[in-house]
């Protein structure tokens, strides 16, 4: 969790000039397959390469929801993107699995970790007019475990707690904040 999946699959859309379809396995049925697979044969008529949809928790379809996907992936009319946190050999079918290249992300490294909070700092609105300096990251580290939204929303709470422009973020702050939370 938190480390792009669904950010990377926007990348790669957009990088192939493709139109973005997108589905939960947690809450999406076959209608719904067959519904965003007509929409991409309509939208992409002239487009080579067909349309991309990303399918997140792709582990949690049925072997009938997964079988819905296997023309369209066959013949083009979409790239499927699917992620999972599962091991994909034990949980999507081989015909599905055998017309795909499976990637492995890993959780965020700790330098990954704070570059994103410190872009944060920098770029994001409500951030950036104040003086937030991180003097510990032990804490902030342990409790984001390597997801990058997770780590955002930490540096969120820390934040939200002061009212003041200068803030100094310690290990302590941190651990008083997640365990308050």
């Amino acid at each position: 969790p938190g480390v792009g999946k669904t950010t990377l699959a926007k990348i790669v859309t957009y990088k192939l000039g493709r139109t973005y379809f997108n589905l939960s396995a947690i809450n999406a049925g076959v209608k719904d397959i067959r519904e965003i697979i007509k929409q991409a044969e309509r939208t992409d008529i002239f487009n080579k390469g067909g349309a991309v949809l990303f399918i997140d928790e792709i582990h949690r379809f049925n072997k009938s929801q997964q079988d819905a996907l296997l023309g369209a992936v066959e013949d083009g009319t979409i790239l499927l993107i699917g992620a999972t946190t599962e091991n994909p050999s034990f949980e999507v079918n081989s015909a599905l699995l055998s017309r795909s290249q499976v990637y492995i992300l890993n959780a965020l490294s700790s330098d990954d970790i704070l570059d994103l909070v410190k872009h944060a700092i920098k770029t994001d609105p409500a951030l950036k007019d104040k003086e937030i300096k991180i003097k510990e990251t032990k804490s902030l580290l342990k409790f984001a475990a390597g997801d990058g939204r997770k780590s955002l929303r930490i540096l969120e709470m820390v934040v939200s707690q002061f009212d003041e422009k200068n803030i100094l973020i310690t290990d302590e702050i941190v651990d008083a904040t997640v365990q308050n939370n």
